[in-house]
C-alpha cells in the first residue's frame, strides 16, 4: 500500500482566497536573489514571468523528509508569508530521455507560502479540484494549454489505490491521478493531474507531474516523472527511479497579490437558500498595489452576466444568485493604467439546500450490491470528507461533488442519500448539499459531542461540526437525517438517553423547525442487533419518538433487498431513498401528503376473535398474503390467521381463536424479503408493540 502526503490542517481552504497585511513588492524576476538563497535559472524561466520563485530545492536520490522541512536551496516564504494569488511549480529532470520539464500554474490551495512546499507533516493534506490550471511542457504527453481543470495530491501520507470518484475515468485498482490517503504517514506524494471539467468527461485523466517518496524515514528512493508513467503506476507510485536522472529540480513560485479578499466564495460552494430561494454572495477586500485603479467583479450563468464595479481601495458587492439549476462563475479583475488581472475565478457556485445523514453503516450506505453512480448529479454536493481520522477531516476543508457507492472519502455520501438528493434536483430543480457524518458498527455513545470541546477532531461529533461550520451552513441545515440502533443491541433505555442528549445538541447547534433550523428524521432500525426481527424494545422506543421528540419517524420495512443488516442498492438503499424523498417532498416542497406517511398504529383493540389496528392515517395500505406471520400476540394462545386493510385506516387481523386473554401486539417485521403491509410508496408498517383494550 504506497503513501501520499497529508498538506496540514488546512483551515482556509486553497480556493479560498488571500488575505494580505502589508503590500510586497513588485513581481520581480525569477532568478531573485534573497538572503536565504539565489534561485537558479530554470527551464521555465519564460512561462514564469510575472511570478516569482519561493522555494528551490535539488532533489537528491533518496530523501526521509517526515517531520523535517527538506533543505530548500531558496526559501521566501517567510517574507512572502500569504500575500500570493497564485501558484506556480517547475519541475526538471535530465535523464535517458535528455532534458525534460514541465511548467504549471493554478489558483492557490493555501493563504500561507509555507504549505505550497513538499508536504512533510502530518495534517498537511490537499486533495481537490483546482480551476484556471496551466500547463507548458516539452514532454509529448502532457497536454499544454491554459483555462485546465487540475486535480491535486499532496500528502506526507502513506495511500491506496481505491478512488474517491471525483475525477472522471480514474481507476480504484491503478495508482492514477485519484488515490485515498489513509492515516500512517510515510511516504509521500505531491502530483498536479489535468482531468476533465465535468464529471463524467470524456476526457482521460493523466499526470502532469509526480514527486513521490520523500517522506519515508528510512532515506528511500525517490518515485518522480513528467506526465503519465508509460509502464508501472501511472502516478509513477513505486517508480524508485530517481538514480535515472542526473538533475531533479523542483521550483515553486507566487504570483504576488494585488488585491487581498475577506470575502468570497469557493469552486463549487453550494450557499443555502434563503426564503426568496436564492443567495446573497458578497465578495469583499482592499486593493494592495498602487497599480490598481478600479476592481471589477463579473457574474456569470446560463450566459448572461452581471458587472459591479469600484474604484475605492476597499470595496464589497452582494451579487445575488437563484436556487435553480444552474451554476454561477465569479470571476475579480484589477485593472489600471497599462495594467489588467484577474485576481480570482471561481467556479461552479450554487444556491440551494443542505441536508445531513449521520447514524451507523445503514446511513453510511456503502455499495453492497448494485451501483448507485448513476444517480450522481453535477448539483449534488458535499463538503470535506466523512473519514475517521481527525487529522485527514481537518485538512479537507473544500467542496466536492458528491457520491454515492464509496465510503469514507471526499464527497461521499452514501447510496440512499444520493437517490433522495437527485429526486430533489429533478423533481424541485433545486440544488442539494448532503454532509455525511456516519461511522459504521458504532453505539449510540460514540456519536455524542464532548461539551468540553465541541469542535473535538477526535470525536465523531466534532468532525461533523467542524466541517458544517467551515462550509459556512451549521445553521442552515433543513434536515438531519438519522439511521442508527442496531449496535445498540436491543437496549432501548440506553439508546433513548443517548438519542435524546444528541438531539438537544443538535437542536443548539443546527436550531429546530420551530426556531426556523432543522428538522430531524428518524428511521425505525429494520434489526437490533443486526439479524434479530424479534427483539422489540429498540424499535418500539424509535416508534414512539415521533410522540415523545418531535421528530419524524421513518420506516426501513417493506424493503425486501435485505440481507439481514444491510441493503441491496435496488430493493433497498434505492427504495430507502425513494420514501425519504416523499417525506421531505411532503414537508419541505410543498408535495403530496397522500401514501407518504409510515403507516403507524395508535391504538389495538379486540372484537370477538379479531384485533383491530386504528391508524394513524386513512391512506388505503396493501396487504401481501403471507403477512400475518409477522404478528405475534401475547396473553392467549392464539395466532394471527390473517390481516385485511379496511377503509377508515383499519387492520383487521383474525385470530386463530377469541381474542379473550390478549393482553399485546406486535408486528415484528422480518429480514430480507416477503410479504409487506405498506403505503403507496411501498413503505413498510412501522414495527410496534401496543397494549390490546
Amino acid at each position: 500500500m504506497p503513501r501520499r502526503v497529508n498538506a496540514g490542517s488546512i483551515v482556509t481552504i486553497a480556493t479560498t482566497l488571500i488575505a494580505t497585511t502589508a503590500t510586497l513588492q513588485a513581481v520581480v524576476g525569477p532568478a531573485a536573489a534573497t538572503a536565504s538563497g539565489q534561485a537558479a535559472a530554470t527551464s521555465c524561466d519564460t512561462a514564469a514571468t510575472g511570478f516569482m520563485p519561493v522555494l528551490q530545492i535539488d532533489l537528491p536520490e533518496r530523501a526521509g523528509y517526515l517531520n523535517k522541512t527538506p533543505p530548500y536551496s531558496l526559501d521566501r516564504t517567510a517574507e512572502i508569508g500569504s500575500n500570493f494569488d497564485r501558484v506556480g511549480y517547475c519541475v526538471e529532470l535530465n535523464g535517458p530521455d535528455g532534458p525534460q520539464w514541465v511548467w504549471t500554474a493554478m489558483e492557490p490551495f493555501s493563504t500561507e507560502a509555507t504549505r505550497i512546499g513538499l508536504p512533510t507533516r502530518p495534517g498537511e493534506l490537499v486533495r481537490q479540484r483546482v480551476g484556471d490550471l496551466d500547463v507548458q511542457s516539452n514532454v509529448p504527453n502532457v497536454t499544454n494549454g491554459t483555462g485546465q481543470t487540475g486535480y491535486l495530491e499532496m500528502w506526507p501520507n502513506q495511500y491506496q489505490e481505491s478512488a474517491s470518484t471525483q475525477v472522471a475515468n480514474a481507476s480504484p485498482i491503478t495508482f492514477d491521478v485519484d488515490d485515498n490517503p489513509t492515516s500512517p504517514l510515510g511516504y509521500g506524494s505531491f502530483q498536479v493531474s489535468q482531468i476533465g471539467p465535468t464529471r463524467p468527461s470524456s476526457l482521460a485523466a493523466k499526470q502532469v507531474f509526480a514527486i513521490n517518496t520523500f517522506a519515508e524515514s528510512d532515506n528511500s528512493t525517490l518515485s518522480l516523472g513528467i506526465g503519465t508513467n508509460p509502464g508501472g503506476q501511472p502516478d509513477w507510485t513505486f517508480a524508485n527511479n530517481a538514480n535515472r536522472y542526473s538533475q531533479r529540480r523542483f521550483t515553486a513560485y507566487v504570483r504576488t497579490a494585488v488585491v487581498a479578499l475577506t470575502e468570497s466564495p469557493q469552486d463549487r460552494q453550494l450557499i443555502p437558500r434563503d426564503a426568496n430561494s436564492g443567495s446573497t454572495v458578497p465578495v469583499a477586500g482592499r486593493v494592495t498595489d498602487p497599480r490598481v485603479r478600479r476592481v471589477q467583479l463579473r457574474v456569470t450563468s446560463n450566459g448572461r452576466t452581471e458587472t459591479f464595479t469600484s474604484s475605492s481601495s476597499s470595496f464589497r458587492f452582494t451579487p445575488r444568485i437563484k436556487a435553480g439549476l444552474q451554476e454561477y462563475t465569479f470571476e475579480l479583475r484589477a485593472t489600471g493604467p497599462g495594467f489588467d488581472r484577474v485576481v480570482a475565478r471561481r467556479e461552479g457556485v450554487v444556491s440551494g439546500d443542505v441536508y445531513v445523514v449521520q447514524g451507523q453503516s445503514n446511513a453510511e450506505a456503502a455499495k453492497f450490491n448494485g451501483a448507485a453512480n448513476t444517480e450522481e448529479s453535477p448539483y449534488l454536493r458535499s463538503y470535506g470528507s466523512p473519514t475517521s481520522d481527525g487529522t485527514i477531516s481537518g485538512a479537507d476543508r473544500v467542496w466536492h461533488y458528491a457520491t454515492g457507492d464509496v465510503t469514507n472519502q471526499s464527497g461521499s455520501i452514501g447510496q440512499w442519500a444520493i437517490r433522495m438528493g437527485r429526486r430533489i434536483v429533478d423533481t424541485y430543480k433545486v440544488p442539494v448539499a448532503l454532509v455525511n457524518g456516519a461511522h459504521g458498527g458504532q453505539p449510540i455513545n460514540f456519536f455524542q459531542r464532548n461539551d468540553a470541546n465541541p469542535n473535538d477532531l477526535n470525536t465523531n461529533y466534532g468532525r461533523l461540526r467542524q466541517r458544517l461550520t467551515a462550509a459556512g451552513v451549521i445553521n442552515q441545515v433543513r434536515g438531519v437525517l438519522w439511521y442508527q440502533g442496531e449496535s445498540d443491541n436491543d437496549n432501548a433505555p440506553v439508546h433513548l438517553a443517548g438519542f435524546n442528549t444528541l438531539l438537544q445538541d443538535w437542536r443548539a447547534d443546527f436550531g429546530s423547525a420551530i426556531s426556523g433550523g432543522s428538522r430531524y428524521y428518524v428511521y425505525q432500525v429494520r434489526t437490533s442487533p443486526c439479524g434479530n426481527t424479534t427483539a422489540m424494545s429498540l424499535r418500539e422506543a424509535q416508534r414512539e419518538l415521533g410522540d415523545t421528540a418531535g421528530v419524524t419517524v421513518l420506516s426501513t420495512n417493506g424493503l425486501s433487498g435485505h440481507d439481514g443488516c444491510h441493503y441491496a442498492y435496488l430493493g433497498g438503499y434505492r427504495d430507502m431513498g425513494d420514501h425519504t424523498f416523499a417525506v421531505l417532498a411532503r414537508d419541505l416542497y410543498g408535495g403530496t401528503s397522500v401514501g407518504v406517511a409510515p403507516p403507524n398504529p395508535s391504538r389495538v383493540s379486540a372484537s370477538g376473535s379479531q384485533l383491530v389496528v386504528q391508524l394513524r392515517s386513512t391512506d388505503a395500505l396493501t396487504v401481501d398474503a403471507g403477512a400475518a406471520a409477522d404478528f405475534r400476540v401475547d396473553g392467549a394462545a392464539v395466532a394471527v390467521s390473517s390481516v385485511a386493510y379496511q377503509a377508515g385506516g383499519k387492520l383487521v387481523l383474525t385470530l386463530s381463536g377469541p381474542a379473550a386473554g390478549v393482553t399485546a401486539l406486535t408486528y415484528q417485521g422480518h429480514n430480507g424479503a416477503g410479504p409487506w403491509v405498506s403505503n403507496a410508496t411501498g413503505t413498510g408498517l412501522l414495527a410496534f408493540t401496543l397494549p390490546v383494550t
